[in-house]
């Protein structure tokens, strides 16, 4: 049975929602990702600082956004951009202080925005103390707060063959690295520990425990100095092996325990793309995009084939190849079973994937920007993917970012002068380099512009705030999505208020069929353009001109 039969003749619109438990100020909430060290530099030494981001809080409010997702700004040597955190409770000096870090929280409050910040426990800094510790021949407090064998000459086999790293210090044994080399993994013990390895630890070992109330603790300073809440990275990837007792999902069970009690306004995201999961009583929300699914709803085939990935057709490519029934399948698995327990994200971009713009144009732009406000869930704009900032090609390798991830991490663009006016730096001392091409996207001349992408993208989050079939929870109803075929078109409901979304991105018209349960007399245009609907009982019509999208009210 194919998706179009599936959700077209025989979907239903019923305005019927649950409100998963979470603070209420997420369910109309926008996000905005701040990558703090190319965002804006206050002090001329060319790297983004706290400060910088302090002075550029009235720009993130006149977006509409209600909060920031900031990632890690801890002190940290910087191999990996700041995700190998060296001290959990300082932040980094080229980043400021923590006084800094506190006035950035109260700041932001000020202007009734929220700030969330990365909460890194999977691995630490390779120069962190905890493993500087662990290093040492002697036993002591930290031995077991990373995963050691017990024989440096002995190499491991099966599946985790590849994750220990030979001869580093005094310690005879191997440790075990979670990402780079430089990220030794903490250690939550094995689910199913192998009685013949005796440095496998039971996931309940007291040293076990005792590394996790210490990562409670660091959860509650950031907390109890303002923070709103978190970014788990890597949340899945705790336990090591079978978690067959699902001491992963108990541990962030028992940091949901703390919100609640000391934190009732916080909000819990992870990147464990794997929402069922994530979800219930665990997280409030979940990013899905580690999938073939979303690389191929977001990921610009060109993009995909410069950088060495296999071939694919992005749905928002306007040679019009992409399956939109293929992420639909994948998308709604995961919705149907957690809809009720909390949300599914689709971010429109972030560190580590391409910017949305690869050769794509405004109108591209702003559709996948329509779709990623209009879907279920919460949406999370990448800074600069309000503006358009370029994917930039041949980027140098800084800090762990290699290719393609540095040419989404260049310096924000805020004006036409001097480094785009991210900093007052040589060129040669920017963290990276800007974008200086003549067409290069810029802040200052867009919000002069009403047709710019940054007054679209602003009007967009408006509606997001405005229209309560948009709300985080509302129902979701796909109405046509068929396999290989333009356009995509779904519902959002909320009672008896109901939002339609007509995506097209190919370059050529397309005409669709699909059936309309509820009655309604007129259609308004909220976003987008005009189209041409047709309607015989309940059958609706429609034929969309190529690159255009609409999201209509039906009243």
């Amino acid at each position: 049975m194919s998706l179009s039969v599936m959700y077209g003749q025989n979907a239903e619109i019923t305005g019927k929602y649950v409100i998963p438990d979470g603070p209420e100020w997420i369910q109309h909430a926008v996000f905005y990702q701040i990558y703090p060290q190319t965002f804006y530099d206050s002090s001329g030494d060319g790297i983004g600082d706290l400060n910088g981001i302090i002075q550029k809080l009235d720009y993130v409010k006149s977006l509409g956004v209600n909060a920031i997702w900031l990632n890690p700004f801890f002190d940290s040597p910087f191999n990996d951009a700041g995700y190998d955190i060296r001290d959990y409770y300082k932040v980094a000096p080229r980043y400021g202080t923590n006084e800094d870090a506190k006035r950035l929280f109260e700041e932001a409050h000020k202007r009734g925005l929220k700030v969330i910040f990365d909460y890194v426990i999977t691995y630490t800094a390779i120069d962190h103390p905890w493993f500087i510790e662990s290093c040492k021949q002697t036993p002591n407090k930290y031995s077991n707060w990373y995963i050691w064998t017990d024989n440096v000459w002995k190499m491991e086999e099966g599946e985790f063959a590849n994750r220990f790293i030979q001869g580093y210090g005094q310690r005879n044994g191997n440790f075990m690295r979670n990402f780079y080399w430089s990220q030794p993994a903490l250690n939550f013990g094995f689910g199913v520990p192998d009685t013949n390895k005796k440095w496998q630890l039971p996931t309940n070992h007291p040293d076990v425990l005792a590394m996790r109330e210490e990562l409670k603790k660091i959860f509650c300073y950031w907390m109890d100095m303002g923070a709103d809440g978190i970014r788990a990275d890597m949340a899945g990837a705790l336990v090591k092996g079978n978690d067959v007792n699902g001491d992963t999902k108990k541990f962030w069970t028992e940091i949901r325990q703390i919100v609640k009690e000391k934190y009732p306004q916080a909000f819990m995201v992870s990147e464990w793309s794997y929402p069922k999961d994530a979800l219930d009583n665990r997280f409030h929300a979940d990013f899905f995009h580690w999938f073939d699914g979303y690389n191929d709803l977001m990921q610009k085939e060109s993009w995909r084939i410069l950088n060495g990935y296999s071939e694919g057709h992005s749905f928002f490519d306007r040679e019009g190849k992409g399956n939109i029934a293929y992420f639909l399948s994948k998308y709604i698995e995961q919705y149907n079973e957690t809809k009720t327990k909390g949300y599914i994200l689709l971010p429109l971009g972030n560190h580590d994937n391409a910017r949305l713009n690869v050769n794509r144009t405004i109108d591209e732009l702003e559709m996948i920007m329509a779709f990623g406000i209009t879907m279920p869930g919460i949406p999370f704009i990448y800074y600069g993917n309000e503006i358009g900032m370029h994917e930039l090609a041949d980027m140098p390798q800084i800090e762990g970012a290699y290719k393609p991830r540095a040419g989404a991490r260049t310096p924000m663009q805020w004006t036409l002068g001097k480094n785009r006016g991210f900093s007052t730096a040589d060129f040669s001392k920017l963290y990276l380099p800007v974008d200086t091409s003549t067409n290069a996207p810029n802040v200052e001349t867009e919000q002069k512009d009403p047709t710019s992408l940054l007054n679209r993208v602003k009007k967009l989050i408006q509606l997001k705030h405005d229209e309560a079939a948009l709300a985080a929870y509302a129902e979701f109803v796909p109405l046509y999505a068929k396999e290989n075929t333009y356009p995509f078109v779904y519902a959002r409901a909320n009672g008896k208020d109901v939002i339609l979304v007509i995506l097209n991105p190919s370059g050529k018209k397309v005409s669709a069929e699909f059936q309309m349960n509820i009655p309604y007399k007129k259609l308004q245009l909220l976003a987008g353009k005009e189209i041409k609907f047709s309607k015989k009982d309940k059958t609706m019509g429609l034929d969309v001109p190529e690159i255009t999208y609409a999201v209509y009210k039906v009243k």
